[in-house]
């Protein structure tokens, strides 16, 4: 039930709040929904949000749209996208934290055995 968790979407509340205050401008490739609100806030700026599809983690907002989340730009992304080029890579999720995390061979999660040193470091004594 979406009541009170918040890590895997948005929760009931936020589905309603982000309904009834807000207006949904756009989604990006992941299936993130973004919003901008009905009224101005009190400085004059509008306020901007994301809704996540999946796990609430920000490194799955794209480039464009954070700078339009941030208000960079007016603009919607998806109206002055550049093509994609063919060198890109699609998006891969942060994975710290996680077991696909990256440990090299000396990490405790490894076992915390690394290579023993080679004879290529020569240790720095001051001058006396």
């Amino acid at each position: 039930m979406k009541l009170f968790t918040w890590w895997d979407g948005a929760t009931i509340g936020t589905a309603l709040f982000s309904a009834r205050n807000g207006e949904r401008v756009g989604t990006d490739a992941q299936g993130n929904a973004y919003f901008r609100g009905k009224r101005k806030l009190p400085d004059g700026r509008e306020r901007r949000w994301v809704i996540y599809q999946g796990a609430n983690d920000a490194s799955r907002v794209p480039a464009e749209w954070h700078g339009w989340l941030h208000g960079s730009y007016d603009e919607l992304p998806e109206s002055h996208l550049a093509p994609a080029k063919i060198w890109e890579a699609e998006f891969t999720p942060n994975a710290t934290g996680s077991a696909a995390a990256y440990r090299p061979l000396g990490a405790l999660e490894r076992g915390g055995r690394h290579a023993p040193a080679t004879g290529d470091y020569q240790a720095w004594t001051p001058e006396g």
